[in-house]
């Protein structure tokens, strides 16, 4: 008699936890969803609905120079800085100088925001963009920056 086997459980990382946020940036619908993989970590944000640049920045780094890598800053004019070992590198989209600009931007905050609220995380993390302007407004800026933090 064969015994009975309880049922598979699923991972605990199973299904990956979503977050979502939405709010107004100058003016325009935004939506951010951050994602919780085994293995990564994507964020996207969109208005329109569009994803128009693809983004990846890896958090851990196999360079012993990074050892203190997450160590506080010591003045306060350099803590408004992100990391410096964090590298984005466009997947797909940023077609011209100026949206790869401000993709990479955008990336290294995000990656520098979950590098610093969690020092041990060394997954990669993938960035999804859709903004319909380029323009880099500081308030636009902040404004998408804390639509993420609300994600993450």
């Amino acid at each position: 008699m064969d015994p009975i086997l309880p049922p598979l459980q699923p991972p605990s990382s199973f299904p990956a936890v979503t977050k979502q946020a939405a709010g107004y940036v100058d003016g325009v619908p935004t939506d951010v969803m951050s994602m919780f993989f085994a293995d990564k970590i994507m964020v996207t944000v969109t208005q329109g609905g569009r994803l128009a640049q693809w983004i990846h920045v890896p958090l851990g780094s196999s360079n012993p120079n990074f050892a203190d890598q997450h160590l506080p800053a010591i003045s306060h004019e350099d803590s408004l800085l992100p990391l410096t070992h964090l590298t984005p590198q466009t997947l797909l989209g940023g077609s011209n100088a100026d949206r790869e600009i401000v993709g990479q931007l955008y990336a290294t905050q995000i990656a520098n925001i979950i590098a610093t609220k969690d020092p041990q995380e060394d997954r990669t993390v993938v960035i999804g963009l859709g903004l319909r302007k380029l323009d880099l407004d500081r308030e636009a800026f902040y404004d998408i920056v804390d639509l993420v933090r609300r994600c993450l």
